[in-house]
């Protein structure tokens, strides 16, 4: 079973003018290590649950698997904190270029900023899903409901893979790029084919959260929070709609405004 994402901790509470004992709910931190045919490639500091889900998820998003068919085997240790991997292919990605910049000529575009292997798994979205102004606020409402953990701790991101009408899958995590990578790995395991779905993220839409976006495969990203101009130019530069700032009933779109339409 996966474990719990949040757990009671003792505190001080100011309040009113007083200072009282009680309770608070604080979400966990869990160290995971994921070992690729006997080799340690990486460790990710995660909330602890869906953990094949993440594993498979990451690893897809790094260039190491393409589908779940890659994975001869997998095992997790929660006990220990590892996942242990094998591959079909001996070979996995060159970890000389894992998370090293990548500085190419792409004439001023926005892709010079990608790391290697981002070139490599960084999808141009070919998506003609369209959504209309309401069904954005209806989705970013549906995902904060739906966010237990967060409105328990206020520790968590949050994020939904949707479609125009409704949430087909959600996650929470410490980490931001957790959350996605559990979203991915789900679609992946479950061949769940996302070219046409939405992405609906609880904050800011970075350009590391826009390449992770664009390596789901998805051609909207909708986020409560703002994007960085580099997120921006990416969102341009890999044909994305990226909208932010919903929040009652507005919202901005920054890029590729033809996916957004009218009610």
């Amino acid at each position: 079973m996966d474990g719990q994402m949040s757990t009671k901790w003792p505190i001080v509470k100011y309040e009113n003018g007083q200072l009282n004992n009680t309770d608070d709910e604080i979400v966990t931190e869990f160290p995971l290590t994921i070992h690729v045919n006997n080799d340690e490639f990486a460790t990710m500091v995660c909330s602890p649950t869906h953990f094949d889900e993440m594993v498979i998820g990451f690893l897809a998003s790094e260039g190491v698997i393409r589908t779940k068919d890659d994975v001869k085997s997998m095992n997790i240790d929660k006990s220990k904190g590892f996942a242990y991997v094998d591959l079909h292919a001996n070979q996995i990605t060159s970890q000389q270029y894992y998370s090293k910049r990548f500085i190419g000529s792409c004439c001023g575009k926005s892709r010079q900023f990608y790391f290697h292997n981002d070139v490599r798994t960084a999808k141009t979205s070919t998506s003609t899903t369209t959504i209309t102004g309401k069904q954005c606020l209806d989705l970013m409402r549906k995902m904060q409901k739906n966010s237990v953990v967060f409105q328990s701790t206020g520790g968590v991101h949050n994020a939904a893979i949707c479609d125009s009408y409704g949430i087909i899958v959600d996650r929470s995590d410490i980490g931001r790029h957790n959350a996605l990578d559990k979203l991915f790995g789900h679609c992946i395991i479950n061949r769940i084919p996302v070219r046409d779905k939405v992405l609906v993220f609880s904050g800011r839409i970075s350009s590391e959260v826009l390449t992770k976006a664009a390596k789901i495969g998805v051609g909207i990203v909708l986020s409560k929070s703002a994007p960085t101009d580099l997120a921006i130019k990416l969102a341009q530069d890999l044909n994305i709609t990226a909208v932010g700032f919903i929040r009652g009933s507005s919202f901005n779109v920054y890029s590729h405004p033809h996916r957004i339409v009218e009610n």
